[in-house]
């Protein structure tokens, strides 16, 4: 048995690996940069994970989410594997405690966003660090043409240059094949090497739906149903509207977005999970670090803004490998929407500089300084105390981040943290001349470990029921302590924050880059019409149709999708359309006909002819030269 499925036994239990899982392992450790392309739920982290296992010293980790860095840290302690992150949410302590451990610690992950990566504090530690792997994570992120660009990941060749001798495994479940093109070239891989596993769901049924009343269309299709689902919405007023009216109709359902408190997300999501709620009603805040195999329906209320989201939140559906579908509700309402989402994700550039403007003056930021500092941010607050349009608002701070002079974030979720400041002769002293926190200390001693090494979540609520005391008193314990310099103490925070990349500038000085405006509108108008494309195109199988976005241009036909359902209630079965294709491939390549002479040399049902070759034109295999005459394009 080899080492890297020895590993994988000892810490997942897996007898083996998935598909393309070893392959990347493999391609890395022969000395290649390595992209892998591995749809959602493929197992993706499991490949650096266990490469870096094997190797000695630790691996960075690149990710943009600080939620999947706490998910993935969690994931590794409970099979006794050491990981620490670090982000721009966490105070100063916190990191210096941090990269101390990973320097000097026997840390095997060390999980950081990308913006860290220019920091002189940083920079002093790697030097000392034993990096055996540079992985990244949502390598996509790199890329300008990618959906969820982020400036900050063109950090990582610096890390290149710092550690030369160091090979980078990026992974991604959504890319163009101008994408990954991107992702390598920015990389700078030494040469181009990509494994990938094709984006094909055979299990998975693509299912677009035109509906008027689409919550009538809910309720009808889900008292029908049977089994686990996820509904998607972009609006968090209608995650609560649909699962009322789910219960109302008695469907178990409950409601997540991201403006619900930890506690209460933690719950539903749990509580979705192992079964007890049946259907979980959302936005795209829900489904990261979510691998609930027997999921059996997701269904888009609302059209996402660019394909590579739907298909990655589509793909949470049959991750056992059984029959599962993935429905796009969908009316001319999604195309006016979706249409006018450019304009607002773009607005123009007076009022991007408004919206700076108006930011520093909401963050009290003296002209020509905050570089650096995080501030704690609420973007709702903010946009009513200066009478912005939230939508507007949201779209400015992101071009703000792109021109590189805010850093906004608006997930950070963390528990409250714990450090001891003393060693422990210095806190046996202070328990004998302050006998009255001796019960608490000893209490925080036996619920947690490693509190004198490291930054500790905790949970007041375990605590106060532990020591049959109320979480107040708890809480005014440990800030005791705090303020005796025993412990750090960092209180429970939800709130979204604020990073100045720069010092403050005047507002007429705030430069909108041509190229970070106009390209990104370019690509994002792009996307919107593959997406509208896809919803509103009924003469081509929809799985082929997003297999031919992410670059597979001949699959063949799912046969089971709403298209093909419709070619089927007309007879044509997926045996006769193939062989119908093959004829008039035949055909045309020995010689290029007009529409009459192909139809006579087929001498087939001309309904089914016409059919196959509407597909045929609309997946640009044939196409009508000047002189009227239909060739065969090379494949």
């Amino acid at each position: 048995m080899n080492t890297y499925v020895n590993i994988l036994q000892k810490y997942w239990g897996y007898q083996s690996f998935r598909p393309l899982q070893e392959d990347i392992i493999r391609s890395v450790a022969e000395g290649n940069d390595t992209l892998g392309l591995m749809p959602t739920g493929g197992g993706k982290s499991i490949t650096f994970q266990v490469y870096s296992l094997s190797k000695e010293g630790i691996c960075l980790v690149v990710t943009p989410l600080i939620a999947l860095m706490k998910d993935q840290v969690e994931n590794l302690a409970r099979r006794g594997i050491k990981a620490l992150a670090i982000h721009s949410g966490m105070t100063r302590e916190e990191i210096k405690v941090a990269l101390d451990n990973a320097t000097w610690g026997d840390y095997k992950f060390l999980y950081l966003s990308p913006e860290r990566i220019a920091t002189d504090r940083f920079r002093e530690r790697l030097e000392k660090m034993k990096v055996n792997l540079i992985a990244v994570d949502e390598a996509h992120c790199i890329s300008q043409w990618g959906h969820d660009f982020r400036p900050s990941y063109m950090r990582i060749a610096e890390l290149r240059e710092m550690l030369p001798g160091v090979n980078v495994m990026a992974l991604t479940a959504t890319a163009t094949p101008k994408v990954v093109d991107e992702i390598q070239e920015k990389l700078l891989f030494k040469k181009k090497n990509v494994l990938q596993k094709s984006f094909l769901r055979e299990n998975l049924i693509y299912k677009v739906r035109e509906e008027d009343d689409k919550f009538g269309y809910l309720v009808r299709t889900l008292q029908k149903s049977k089994g686990s689902g996820v509904i998607y919405t972009r609006s968090r007023k209608k995650t609560k509207e649909i699962a009322e009216l789910c219960q109302k109709n008695n469907i178990s359902a409950n409601f997540y977005h991201a403006g619900l408190s930890s506690e209460a997300r933690h719950v539903r999501q749990d509580e979705w999970l192992t079964g007890k709620t049946r259907i979980i009603v959302a936005t795209n805040a829900f489904g990261m670090g979510i691998d609930k195999p027997n999921v059996r329906f997701v269904i888009h209320v609302d059209a996402p803004d660019s394909l590579e989201a739907y298909f990655q939140e589509a793909g949470r559906a049959g991750r056992d490998g059984k029959k599962a579908m993935a429905v796009l509700l969908y009316n001319n309402t999604d195309t006016v929407r979706l249409k006018k989402a450019v304009s607002e994700k773009f607005p123009d550039a007076d009022l991007i500089k408004r919206t700076y403007e108006a930011l520093c003056n909401y963050l009290q930021i003296a002209m020509g300084s905050g570089k650096g500092v995080t501030y704690d941010f609420n973007i709702v607050d903010f946009a009513n105390a200066f009478h912005l349009s939230l939508t507007y608002t949201l779209s400015a701070l992101k071009i703000l981040e792109l021109d590189g002079y805010i850093e906004y974030t608006d997930e950070l979720d963390r528990s409250a943290m714990v450090h001891f400041r003393v060693d422990r002769d210095e806190l046996y002293k202070f328990q004998v001349a302050n006998s009255s926190f001796d019960a608490f200390i000893k209490l925080l001693l036996r619920s947690y470990s490693g509190l004198f090494s490291d930054y500790t979540p905790i949970d007041e609520n375990l605590l106060a029921k532990r020591a049959s005391i109320s979480r107040d008193l708890v809480y005014k314990y440990l800030c005791t302590l705090d303020s005796h310099k025993i412990i750090h103490y960092i209180p429970q925070k939800s709130t979204p924050f604020i990073v100045m990349i720069r010092e403050r500038v005047d507002a007429s000085r705030v430069v909108v880059s041509k190229e970070n405006y106009t390209t990104r509108r370019k690509q994002y108008e792009t996307q919107v019409r593959a997406v509208i494309d896809y919803a509103t195109t009924s003469s081509v199988c929809r799985s082929q149709q997003l297999l031919s976005y992410f670059g597979e241009k001949n699959s063949t036909r799912c046969g089971f999708c709403d298209v093909c359902e419709e070619l089927n209630d007309m007879g044509l079965s997926n045996m006769e359309f193939e062989r119908i294709r093959l004829d008039i491939r035949a055909l045309l390549t020995h010689s290029p006909l007009m529409r009459h002479e192909l139809f006579f040399k087929l001498n087939g049902k001309e309904e089914h002819t016409q059919m196959v070759i509407r597909w045929l034109f609309d997946n640009e295999k044939i196409i009508e030269r000047v002189d009227g005459k239909i060739e065969w394009r090379n494949d």
